[in-house]
């Protein structure tokens, strides 16, 4: 028989008052009564003192950790559109702050519909749900399921897509009023054939920026489709190259897209005609997360306002579970043109 003697695992290296104080820019003193539960310490120099810990690899002491106030599920399409990170980010720092823990769910091709996804959340004693661009703002999806997820005590929110038939808040950027003033920025360059690439028809964001592209060149559907200068196609990279060597085609010398991954499609649809960005064409991009600020060139786009909406959602849906009355109804945000590298003056203006 071999016996075998190990060492034990070295204790982890108590927490130096000194070392907090310093990372903290408080005394030891200060970190002695925070550490200790005393009174007497603003809040802000706590939060100070309790993230120096963390910033330092300290464990907090028990009674200074934070106990959760329940579970929040957060239902998104996906991960690969940098958007919704940035929106899932922002909601959890946000339930964070509330002390309730984020439950992040995203569904893929082949994975867990929405539908399981819901009703792993409900099984697990989640105390609300955030909807992020879900089946709500497809309009072709039935929506009973959000009743029927009502009728099961579970408080929830929806953002991006509103849907009349069901009794929820919603949380939506003005995607009309996107388009509109996309089309006015290129408009003011000189450009006069104007194309939009979004995506399939059936989605509320993309009726209503249709609606605002319509509405600004004057046009009806019809129109826009007859002269091709409105192509439908897939939120992504391949579907903005797609939709934009149609738009090229089509004799556009702009074009505004549905969002920033269409827009990325798009400029590689340009360059593979041998043509520039924005020298020969111009892009508008539509989301703005923090990516598209380095591209090559530089993304002109619609911001979300991402945090505001974020911190909306949270709040109503925190009210909502709190037991306040809060409006079935649809708080819209306003975007944000940012004026980058890939939009410029239409070479025949001069």
């Amino acid at each position: 028989m071999v016996v075998r003697v190990t060492e034990a695992p070295p204790a982890a290296a108590p927490a130096r008052l000194a070392d907090i104080a310093q990372q903290a820019e408080v005394s030891e003193a200060t970190v002695s009564r925070v550490l200790n539960g005393k009174t007497g310490v603003a809040a802000g120099t706590r939060q100070r003192v309790l993230a120096a810990l963390d910033i330092l690899g300290y464990e907090r002491p028990v009674r200074l950790r934070q106990r959760s106030a329940g579970l929040i599920g957060l239902v998104i399409p996906e991960l690969t559109n940098p958007i919704f990170p940035a929106f899932a980010q922002v909601i959890e720092q946000v339930l964070a702050g509330h002390g309730y823990t984020p439950v992040l769910c995203t569904q893929t091709p082949g994975g867990a519909t929405e539908d399981e996804l819901v009703d792993q959340l409900v099984e697990r004693g989640v105390t609300g749900i955030v909807f992020m661009s879900g089946l709500h703002a497809d309009t072709s999806t039935d929506p009973s399921r959000y009743a029927r997820l009502q009728g099961r005590g579970v408080p929830f929110v929806l953002i991006n897509g509103f849907n009349s038939r069901i009794a929820a808040p919603f949380v939506s950027p003005d995607d009309a009023a996107a388009t509109r003033i996309a089309v006015r920025h290129l408009r003011t360059l000189g450009h006069e054939r104007i194309g939009l690439a979004v995506g399939p028809e059936r989605f509320v964001p993309v009726r209503r920026k249709v609606a605002g592209f319509l509405d600004e060149t004057g046009r009806t559907a019809e129109e826009a489709l007859a002269e091709g200068i409105l192509r439908h196609t897939l939120f992504s990279v391949e579907g903005g190259q797609a939709a934009g060597a149609a738009l090229l085609e089509a004799g556009c010398t702009a074009v505004v897209c549905g969002s920033d991954m269409m827009a990325l499609g798009v400029i590689r649809a340009v360059r593979r005609r041998g043509l520039d960005v924005p020298r020969d064409v111009s892009v508008v991009g539509y989301d703005d997360s923090d990516l598209f600020a380095f591209t090559d060139p530089p993304l002109t786009t619609l911001r979300q306002p991402v945090r505001a909406m974020a911190q909306a959602a949270v709040g109503t849906l925190l009210e909502e579970i709190a037991g306040s009355q809060v409006p079935h109804a649809e708080f819209v945000f306003q975007p944000e043109l940012v004026v980058r590298g890939s939009t410029a003056p239409y070479p025949a203006a001069g």
